[in-house]
């Protein structure tokens, strides 16, 4: 791009911010299929309970890991966010800058940088945007963006073929 463009913002990987993570980048699929390694130990420990000699609590355990597995299905959402509120991470400081090079997210326990032109795909979400990259996606909430930064995403996505809508 021709223009020279630099902005530099902090939020705090909270509750809030993984709730609208999740919200804005995950597809929650409650369909049998999502729930078929549930199915599997659960049949798998009720058949070795019934049918077989073997010690009935490897049979148990396998039963009961079938179980959580359906929790963990069924209540993704709460699951996920948990996962994240109990991870090092949570409540720290992120500094996040988008700039002529791309997008750099710094904290204490991340520095990520991810350049124009290693993003593979920007799809513009509701409250923001998913990154994708060789490494995986990531989210950025545009709340924490102001006009002219939204601006230069969407012009560089749109510029470069990148955006998904």
């Amino acid at each position: 791009m021709a223009t020279e463009f630099s902005y530099t913002t902090t939020f705090i990987l909270d509750k809030n911010y993984f709730l609208e993570c999740f919200e804005q980048s995950v597809e929650v699929d409650l369909t049998w299929q999502a729930y078929f390694k549930a199915i599997f130990f659960s049949a798998f420990g009720g058949l070795l309970v019934v049918f077989t000699p073997i010690n009935p609590y490897v049979a148990w355990f396998l039963f009961g890991i079938g179980i959580i597995e359906a929790l963990s299905v069924y209540y993704q959402k709460p699951w996920w966010v948990t996962r994240q509120m109990l991870g090092k991470a949570s409540n720290s400081e992120v500094t996040l800058s988008v700039d002529s090079k791309g997008i750099n997210c710094h904290s204490f326990y991340v520095d990520d940088q991810y350049n124009w032109g290693d993003i593979i795909s920007m799809t513009a979400t509701e409250l923001g945007w998913i990154i994708k990259h060789a490494n995986g996606k990531n989210y950025i909430s545009s709340s924490f963006l102001n006009d002219e930064a939204k601006q230069y995403i969407q012009q560089h996505a749109v510029e470069n073929n990148k955006i998904i809508k």
